[in-house]
């Protein structure tokens, strides 16, 4: 089955079969490993991606599911250098083995899309569902805080 989508700003079509999650097409069809696979059912937030402006887990996703619509990876993001969010995770030491910080850093800048200015509970919400197990959540958090102090001066 031919699906059309735009990736990363650029149209793409590929030839899937009906049964391939978005994550698959991602990393399978197009070579787009910054997308991770953790637990496969949604519950870890590492294969996060925008589509259609709002975080989604690409591994509960179809890829049929992707025809028509617009996505981006962790690969659009850094695409220029860093984003501000990519540097407050280093600068707060919010990243250890990465495995994760894909996940974190698509779900921050569909939030800061969003709203510049979020609150604290909007920035718990959106780190909501995502699981880290090295660097716990106290520098992730702080990272977004980071963030959002840098968009509202």
């Amino acid at each position: 089955m031919k699906i059309k989508f735009k990736l990363n700003g650029e149209l793409k079509t590929a030839e899937i079969v009906s049964y391939m999650t978005l994550l698959e097409v991602l990393r399978d069809t197009f070579g787009l490993t910054g997308t991770k696979c953790g637990c496969g059912n949604g519950e870890c937030g590492a294969c996060t991606v925008i589509m259609n402006g709002h975080p989604v887990r690409s591994c509960l996703i179809l890829g049929v599911e992707a025809d028509g619509s617009e996505i981006f990876t962790i690969e659009s993001v850094s695409a220029n250098g860093l984003s501000d969010l990519q540097k407050a995770f280093l600068e707060e030491g919010a990243v250890q083995c990465g495995f994760c910080t894909p996940g974190f850093i698509m779900a921050g800048e569909a939030l800061f899309k969003r709203t510049q200015n979020p609150t604290d509970e909007e920035i718990k919400i959106a780190l909501g569902g995502h699981l880290c197990r090295c660097t716990g959540y106290d520098a992730i958090f702080k990272a977004f805080k980071k963030v959002k102090v840098k968009k509202t001066l």
